[in-house]
């Protein structure tokens, strides 16, 4: 399969062109032609010179990624983003991103695959941004301790070895869970307003523990990294169905 055909179809599949006035990056492919073949896909969270390196050791023909190496505009290719760009050239690796639409895919996404880990119930859409979404929303199947859920994140997420930190000022027991994976902070508002009882996410920001505190709500630190593996993973599965080899490159930050 060519690269440009496989971008086609997984920008179908992701809705790629209903992100496209409200993200950053340029999702599809960022680095490549279209004509290259495409036997081997490497996976990774992030298009760093590390996952670059690797995913030319491997053998692939293209490197998917969440995060890739075009935010906004690219006035000059120098620094850290000559580092990025060269090694793709040289070795002729291509860069497909799928940012914003794989946190938000309501079944392959990053938050879908943390409400599997959670086992919710009854999901629907939520963080809204412009007219899309990009996190859900869902009822555990029965009232559990907020420390329970941590606990479920912490066992089944690559935290790093780092612990999850927790914003106890909603209810000690949860029903009612709301996802925005990586930097999810800013829907602490949507969250209280939809009567949700945590907001699970990656990483906080200083104010978040005001809003929190003022709202009543809990909020879930469990890392922007360890929050954001599953649409990868998610996407690498649906290329082995489509024929595709795939090889998942794992990076952990620890943040």
């Amino acid at each position: 399969m060519h690269a440009g055909e496989l971008a086609t179809r997984l920008d179908a599949e992701l809705a790629v062109d209903a992100y496209a006035d409200v993200d950053a990056s340029p999702n599809g492919l960022q680095v490549g032609p279209a004509d290259r073949n495409v036997d081997r896909v490497a996976l990774a969270v992030d298009a760093a010179a590390e996952t670059i390196d690797r995913a030319s050791d491997a053998g692939a023909d293209l490197l998917l990624t969440h995060h890739g190496i075009v935010w906004g505009s690219v006035e000059r290719v120098t620094g850290t983003t000559y580092d990025r760009v060269a090694p793709l050239i040289e070795d002729g690796l291509a860069l497909y991103v799928a940012h914003l639409p794989l946190d938000g895919h309501q079944t392959l996404g990053n938050a879908a695959g943390v409400a599997d880990r959670l086992g919710l119930d009854d999901r629907e859409p939520f963080g809204a941004i412009g007219s899309e979404h990009i996190g859900q929303r869902g009822t555990l199947p029965e009232s559990t301790p907020l420390s329970d859920l941590t606990g479920t994140l912490e066992s089944s997420l690559d935290t790093g070895g780092r612990a999850v930190r927790t914003l106890d000022f909603g209810p000690e027991s949860v029903d009612d869970v709301a996802i925005v994976t990586g930097s999810g902070a800013d829907w602490v508002g949507e969250a209280d307003e939809s009567d949700a009882d945590v907001l699970v996410t990656g990483e906080g920001k200083q104010q978040v523990y005001h809003e929190a505190r003022e709202a009543g709500i809990n909020v879930v630190l469990a890392g922007h990294y360890a929050t954001e593996t599953f649409g990868i993973q998610s996407v690498g599965s649906l290329l082995e169905e489509w024929g595709v080899e795939t090889t998942f490159i794992d990076c952990p930050t620890g943040l």
